[in-house]
Order: C-alpha cells, then structure tokens, then sequence
C-alpha cells in the first residue's frame, strides 16, 4: 500500500539530504538481519526526524520504540550539549545491535536505552521532555 504518490516519494528521495554511510549501514543490516524491517523509520524519516530535532535542539527526548536505533540516532543528532535521549525498546533481544550503533556514532553517552514496557518505564524516569517521538505500539494508537 503506498500512501504517498510515487511523483512525490521520488522529488523527496531526490531532495533530501543523503543517508549518512552508519545509518546506511544500520538501514542495510536491519533489513538483512531482521524479522520486520519495515519498522525500521529509514531514510526520508530519519533525515525528518534529525531536522526536527536540530530545529527544536532538545535537552531531552523520549523516543518510544527504538528497534534497531536508527530514529534514536537521528534524533540525538540535534539534542543540545548538554542534552540526553532515553530510548524505551520492548525487545531486549535487540541490544547488541542498538550498542554497537548507538557506539559507532559517537552519540552513546547522549543516548540512554531502557529494556521494558514503556508504560512502567516512563513514570520513573521522572523528566520534562522537549520532544517526543512515538513509535512503538501502533495497534493502540
């Protein structure tokens, strides 16, 4: 099912800055190694999510649902100095790969990742967030 017309997904293929070469290669591994990839937020939206994050330049960001950590990757490009993402990912057996990620960008200091169910999570972690990214749980949106 395309819910964009394949006239506008090429013009933002073709305008939209390119893929960094990490998140190209998280975007290639998650599609070879992956059960469901297309949960993966991918190219068009993460160079969104990255805009929207330098534009608001966050101290804090609450992403719910990090799969493979792409979105979060995006997202933390654009937190202020001093800022922090937390991460909330159901599947736990997704850890090595959202560490070596988070690792190779050099943003893992920046990036806090919690293993659970987000609705027990997020009342702990006791924060104001700048911005959030809903991404998990689309069934009961």
């Amino acid at each position: 099912m395309n819910i964009i017309p394949d006239d506008i997904q090429k013009y933002a293929e073709k305008y939209t800055t390119k893929e960094p070469g990490l998140l190209a290669a998280l975007n290639r591994e998650t599609n070879t190694d992956f059960l469901f990839p297309r949960m993966l937020s991918g190219h068009l939206q993460g160079r969104f999510l990255s805009m929207i994050s330098a534009l608001v330049n966050p101290r804090r960001i609450l992403e719910i649902g990090t799969f493979t950590g792409y979105s979060a990757i995006c997202l933390a490009e654009g937190l202020s100095r001093d800022g922090i993402l937390h991460t909330i990912e159901l599947n736990d057996e997704n850890e090595p790969k959202i560490t070596e990620y988070f690792k190779k960008s050099g943003l893992d200091q920046k990036i806090k990742i919690h293993f659970g169910d987000a609705l027990e999570i997020i009342p702990a972690l006791n924060e104001t967030f700048d911005l959030v990214f809903l991404d998990a749980d689309k069934e009961n949106y």
